[in-house]
């Protein structure tokens, strides 16, 4: 693809839309077929062309990728790190959408539709698109688009008519912005507000980017409010417990910590079950599970610290499991759904396949997505106590039922 000219700068106020979407036209014609480019394109816009020519996206035809089905979008919404900030991400683009002729979108790190809302009329023209919930917007599969291309660069970004790599969306216009996890930096998707070309407007970038911003600032709170929970859990703990020893998120963030050097986060080996790891800037600790993190203890000891997961039925049909793991013990109420698996774990130590709970839970073999849903949501409660590959208490955990 030739470089030439100075198109650079994305579309300002003065500048009149349908005059730049026929400069971009035939920017566009040259570049598919290796002509001389009457102009440049925006850097973000040619390295994504290049980008999705090399991942062969055909410009005539765009994505193939089916959309999920409703299980498995269920299944991605939850396992997003996206629905707790959705309202905040509607209230603060509802202005851009009440004049019914944006939707908003908000896509998963990999590029997948998890939610849409606009009028019904803007909604249909997208759906002639393939732009529905469930669909895979990521650049090798849509080619260039705010939602993949926001992805793949990292940055908020606007992308205009013939921008678009494939030839139907050029009658559209998006802007994007990613959206980042204040804990780990790990992107966790998108806001795109896309509509008709003839409703871009240049403030509309900084909008969404400033949406954005804020929808990673409520995270940030919700995490500070976790570890203030898990810092209430962790005190009796810590209170008694006998040596150096830290309480501590699945990131390794610190929530508490008694007769160890004050630092912020601490770097976790890969922990998926309880057990004695070797911990950098601490040496041999043994790790147990706590609700909503882990218990980090520098041990001495050549004894691996053992958990033991009691199970009881109360009278009223529900259920408490009480861990206990050697330095204090704390009881978790899980839900039926959970009851029942729980108890088919403990009744079945060496293990259980998605396929093989599917059936338990729900008579047939084929519900394992929904499955897989159910055991990251029951493994978040509690910690590493059960593992996958197949599904099982760790080896270090003593199960008993009352």
């Amino acid at each position: 693809m030739k470089r030439t000219g100075t198109l650079e700068p994305a579309v300002n106020v003065g500048d009149d839309p349908r005059q730049y979407a026929q400069v971009l036209t035939a920017v566009y014609d040259a570049a598919m077929s290796g002509g001389r480019l009457p102009a440049r394109p925006r850097t973000v816009i040619s390295d994504s062309w290049h980008r999705v020519q090399g991942a062969g996206v055909d410009p005539d035809v765009g994505g193939r990728d089916p959309a999920l089905d409703v299980d498995a979008l269920v299944a991605r919404r939850q396992s997003s790190g996206l629905s707790a900030i959705l309202p905040d991400l509607t209230r603060g683009l509802d202005a851009v959408i009440d004049g019914g002729d944006n939707i908003l979108v908000v896509a998963d790190a990999h590029g997948r539709v998890l939610w849409r809302n606009g009028s019904s009329r803007v909604l249909m023209r997208a759906d002639r698109l393939g732009f529905v919930e469930g669909a895979d917007w990521a650049e090798n599969n849509a080619g260039t688009n705010a939602i993949g291309t926001a992805l793949a660069s990292g940055r908020p970004v606007q992308v205009f008519s013939a921008e678009h790599f494939v030839r139907s969306h050029h009658t559209w216009t998006c802007t994007g912005s990613p959206i980042r996890d204040p804990r780990t930096g790990e992107t966790l998707g998108v806001v795109d507000v896309s509509g008709p070309a003839a409703t871009i407007h240049p403030t509309t970038l900084a909008l969404v980017d400033a949406v954005a911003r804020l929808a990673e600032s409520q995270l940030r709170e919700q995490h500070h409010r976790s570890l203030d929970t898990l810092r209430a859990v962790a005190a009796p703990i810590l209170a008694r417990s006998p040596g150096p020893a830290l309480a501590v998120d699945p990131h390794g963030w610190v929530a508490a910590l008694d007769t160890v050097s004050p630092r912020a986060q601490l770097v976790l080996p890969q922990v998926d079950t309880p057990g004695r790891y070797w911990v950098n800037t601490l040496g041999e600790c043994d790790i147990e599970a706590l609700p909503g993190g882990w218990l980090v203890r520098v041990t001495e000891s050549a004894d691996v610290t053992r958990t033991t997961v009691a199970m009881t039925s109360l009278p009223n049909g529900a259920s408490t499991v009480t861990v206990d793991g050697g330095t204090g013990t704390w009881t978790h109420r899980p839900s039926p759904r959970h009851a029942q698996i729980l108890g088919y774990l403990a009744a079945h130590p060496e293990g259980a396949s998605a396929a093989q709970l599917s059936t338990h839970l729900f008579g047939v073999p084929d519900r394992t997505v929904t499955v897989r849903a159910e055991m990251s949501r029951l493994r978040k409660h509690l910690g590493g106590l059960i593992v996958a590959g197949p599904y099982r208490f760790a080896d270090t955990v003593d199960v008993r039922r009352r």
